[in-house]
């Protein structure tokens, strides 16, 4: 069950953290002392069953396995987060998708298909197997089966507690020590994201389009405006976003990439990058080869709203770094990319090629015609990449998302703020049992 929709309380974790540390060293240790060399035989006859339980064992005892699961819908920075916070309280993480089937009985159909929520969670940098079809609901058969198949050393879930039928979900697993907790706090949810759409679908019928008579002035020095004066505003002019960046999290976000490598080409790819999906996945994995060094250039919500007007971008501009700083495909990013890529750009970066993505992008927000590609085509380092889409994957241009929401208004509105109530509960509960600062 889908329950990682908050980013955790960093202080709580690295408490947990240090605490599987201190088993692990000390797992290490009394490893070591009984593989040091002793002149007693009955000491070599009492290792000789850790031997044999190392040769069966089907992962190595320096291995964590850590399994969590959930719907993934939409899936943002806050799931990617929390698979970062569980992959820290382990070395392997395997993440179990629900079934579109479990998902619609238990809470109605997922905006995304179960193909494409795959592909999204495979995409994270922080996951490293993932199982299909997981049902919304484990029962204790599953979780048995999961753990005994998957050789899982512990189930990692968000605080608040599972319970099913009156019974708590992952109580065996609990009995067993093989249950962990990445505890939830505000920031973002799923719930969040759908009340922002609703939001733009309810104030908004469509985006003023420019003037074709402004077309002939563009120089490609900055974005087009297609703002109506009296209602775009951005989404921080409308929607304050709760989540709140630090240059830590970016960090823990980053940390496991490296600067290009020699005989590497140096790669430049920009956009919005405004509600992560499918489709950017697929473009940035078409692009991305162990050859080269992908660079991707994330625009400013001022320059996404003048170009899409309305209260775009749904997401403000750290929250679309982290999405983008999540996939495995990308090796660093351009924060507050100019819209124009000007010689001084490409040379500062040391960019070999600028692409422009098709088939995905999003064709409302720029082309390959667009004049702020001139100075690279000028000097021959531009390149389209012509992505394919697959069979199984749906429309999933931001308008597309918008416009799935919008027909089923009244249903994503009832789920919305029937979820909204719960999360509020859940918050006031946990902090009216915490200590006052004062007591």
């Amino acid at each position: 069950m889908d329950n990682y929709e908050s980013l955790p309380e960093e202080q709580t974790l690295r408490n947990q953290e240090s605490s599987q540390e201190q088993q692990q060293q000390q797992q290490q240790d009394q490893q070591q002392q009984q593989n040091e060399p002793s002149s007693s035989d009955n000491s070599s006859q009492q290792q000789r069953p850790e031997q044999k339980q190392q040769q069966q064992s089907p992962h190595s005892k320096q291995e964590i396995r850590i399994f969590m699961e959930g719907a993934f819908d939409m899936m943002h920075y806050g799931h990617m987060n929390a698979f970062r916070l569980g992959k820290t309280l382990g070395t392997h993480l395997i993440v179990g998708i629900n079934s579109d089937e479990s998902i619609s009985q238990c809470k109605g159909p997922p905006l995304m298909k179960h193909e494409d929520r795959l592909t999204m969670v495979e995409s994270c940098q922080f996951v490293q197997q993932v199982i299909p079809n997981t049902p919304y609901i484990m029962n204790q058969e599953y979780i048995d089966w999961i753990l005994d198949e998957y050789n899982i050393d512990y189930i990692v879930h968000g605080e608040d507690p599972c319970i099913v039928d009156g019974k708590d979900v992952y109580e065996t697993a609990k009995q067993a020590g093989k249950f962990r907790t990445i505890p939830r706090t505000e920031g973002v949810s799923t719930t969040d994201i759908i009340g922002r759409i609703l939001r733009l679908t309810n104030t908004m019928d469509g985006k003023d389009q420019k003037d074709d008579d402004d077309d002939d002035d563009d120089d490609g020095s900055s974005p087009p405006d297609n703002n109506n004066n009296n209602m775009s505003l951005g989404c921080l002019g409308r929607q304050q976003s709760k989540f709140l960046t630090t240059t830590s999290l970016l960090h823990q976000f980053y940390s496991d990439r490296s600067l290009p490598k020699p005989g590497q080409q140096i790669l430049y790819i920009d956009g919005a990058w405004d509600m992560f999906h499918p489709g950017h996945v697929a473009l940035l994995k078409a692009i991305k080869t162990p050859h080269n060094y992908l660079i991707v250039g994330i625009h400013s919500d001022d320059t996404v709203n003048q170009v899409r007007g309305r209260q775009l971008p749904l997401f403000h501009l750290h929250e679309r770094v982290l999405s983008v700083l999540g996939c495995k495909y990308v090796d660093d990013v351009l924060i507050d990319a100019p819209w124009e890529i000007t010689l001084d750009m490409i040379q500062t970066l040391k960019v070999d090629m600028v692409l422009h993505g098709t088939g995905y992008e999003d064709w409302e927000y720029c082309n390959a015609n667009d004049p702020r590609y001139r100075h690279a085509k000028a000097v021959g380092k531009f390149q389209q990449v012509i992505v394919s889409t697959p069979s199984h994957c749906c429309d999933y241009s931001l308008e597309s998302i918008i416009a799935r929401v919008g027909v089923n208004y009244e249903t994503f509105r009832h789920r919305f703020e029937s979820k909204k109530r719960a999360e509020l509960d859940h918050f006031s509960q946990k902090y009216s049992s915490e200590p006052s600062p004062d007591a």
